[in-house]
């Protein structure tokens, strides 16, 4: 049997970074030591050490993404007041909320971290991945 344990980003700032996903709710769990680099972990109350930033001692440029790399995805009580929350600290969702493929049933908007790391923010707590029935179903 497998578990999901958690999620690892590179960051070169990890105040910047710890203030982003302060704001977003995580709480700092744990930090682990290398020679050259180390981990801090990260939790959403009620969850796992679910986030892993790790930080390569000495790094000054960016990391390249890649076109792979998509985004981690969350979900919130309160979409709008979370972006109010998060407007006073100075970040701001890439668009407005909006409910995709014309789903009505839930919103979404998306925040860059200060690496450029996607976050999908999903309004309404519980979350349901949406799919669509299959012809004659």
């Amino acid at each position: 049997m497998a578990a999901f344990v958690h999620t690892c980003y590179r960051v070169r700032d990890i105040d910047a970074s710890l203030a982003f996903y302060a704001a977003l709710g995580f709480r700092v769990r744990g930090r682990l030591e290398f020679d050259t680099a180390y981990n801090v972990y990260l939790g959403l109350p009620g969850d796992g050490d679910v986030l892993e930033l790790t930080v390569n001692v000495g790094r000054s440029e960016r990391y390249d993404l890649g076109d792979g790399y998509g985004h981690i995805a969350l979900t919130v009580d309160n979409l709008d007041m979370l972006l109010e929350r998060l407007a006073a600290a100075g970040i701001e969702p890439d668009r407005p909320p909006y409910a995709p493929g014309g789903r009505s049933e839930y919103r979404i908007c998306f925040v860059t971290d200060p690496d450029g790391y996607r976050i999908e923010l999903i309004d309404g707590g519980e979350f349901r991945t949406p799919v669509d029935e299959p012809p004659g179903v």
